[in-house]
């Protein structure tokens, strides 16, 4: 689907964030966005923004841990626009702190929404996708789904079960060559997603110096939709993390462990809160989190992209510079 003009794209998360992000990015390219999340008043005015972009929109409030719901999100989609082309699975939350210092019911809540919401979302769309022959089902995981994150044990469980959940998928539909099935795996995006989430540390949060913009992972889904793929990480720290698990699962837990518990030790105070776990906040709708303002740097993918090159760069020289001699020697 090289062109998404008319495309019926499906974005749950869509309120803030990366999923407000992509819809912005697909009604851009004239897509047709069915924008879910709880916050009835948030997804009117994002449809409206996507309206001025050039796309239609329209918004339907739903819980993603409510199977009826989302139900009846895909069938609404259907309905509004005859089909549903891409659906989105981007609501996600977490509880970071020792895993003995929250409300059990907020691991619950965690779970419940990144791991049975992108369940629930593949059940709700696969039918509509199997009937007409077509579809592509994208769910962001993060690069928790890779490398387990201390302090925030729910979340790297429930992000461990949707990565194993979608390759599962994905071997199940694969004698359906127009039905795929993608995860996404973002480094730390600037998001207001560590606002909305439980924090039962005591401690302040930092996102390090690495921080990518949620229209970055927005561009990734849009590509996805062109050109599907397995497996996408957004941002190195997440390939990296991939690999280094994948090669050394054990000294890996250790340096993150030893990683965050330095972080935690030199963080300041501050207050313990559930987040939106329970209930939506009342903060405006907005995309960034604003990590990258208040710490005076850009999102990390140009870095990203200029290391890269002047990696290449290296390598390229120094390759040129060991054939050199031999090509001299090479008889005339």
């Amino acid at each position: 689907m090289r062109d998404l003009r008319g495309s019926v794209v499906v974005i749950t998360g869509a309120s803030s964030g990366i999923g407000r992000a992509a819809a912005l990015a697909f009604a851009a390219r004239g897509a047709r966005v069915v924008l879910a999340a709880r916050r009835a008043e948030a997804l009117a005015d994002l449809a409206r923004a996507c309206r001025e972009e050039g796309g239609e929109a329209i918004a339907v409030p739903t819980d993603v841990t409510d199977a009826s719901a989302v139900e009846a999100l895909a069938t609404a989609a259907h309905r509004a626009f005859g089909g549903i082309d891409v659906w989105i699975n981007n609501a996600g939350t977490g509880v970071f702190g020792p895993f003995q210092d929250a409300p059990l019911d907020l691991h619950h809540r965690t779970v419940a929404v990144n791991l049975l919401g992108g369940m629930y979302g593949a059940y709700a769309v696969l039918p509509h996708f199997l009937r007409q022959g077509h579809g592509t089902l994208i769910t962001n995981i993060s690069l928790g789904g890779w490398a387990p994150a201390p302090f925030a044990a729910a979340y790297t469980a429930s992000k461990f079960g949707l990565r194993g959940f979608t390759a599962s998928l994905r071997q199940e539909l694969r004698r359906h060559r127009d039905i795929h099935v993608c995860s996404v795996f973002p480094a730390m995006v600037d998001t207001p997603g560590l606002e909305h989430g439980a924090n039962v540390s005591g401690r302040t949060i930092d996102t390090g110096p690495l921080v990518y913009a949620p229209e970055d992972v927005a561009e990734t889904f849009v590509h996805l939709a062109r050109h599907p793929h397995d497996e996408v990480a957004v941002g190195w720290p997440a390939r990296m993390a991939q690999v280094a698990y994948a090669l050394a699962s054990g000294p890996t837990e250790h340096a993150m462990g030893f990683a965050i518990h330095r972080a935690l030790d030199r963080a300041g105070p501050a207050p313990r809160t559930e987040g939106a776990l329970r209930a939506p906040l009342s903060d405006p709708p907005r995309t960034s989190g604003g990590w990258r303002a208040r710490k005076g740097v850009p999102s990390a993918r140009p870095l990203s992209v200029a290391g890269a090159a002047l990696v290449g760069g290296a390598a390229l020289l120094l390759l040129g510079r060991r054939l050199a001699p031999g090509q001299r020697r090479s008889p005339q």
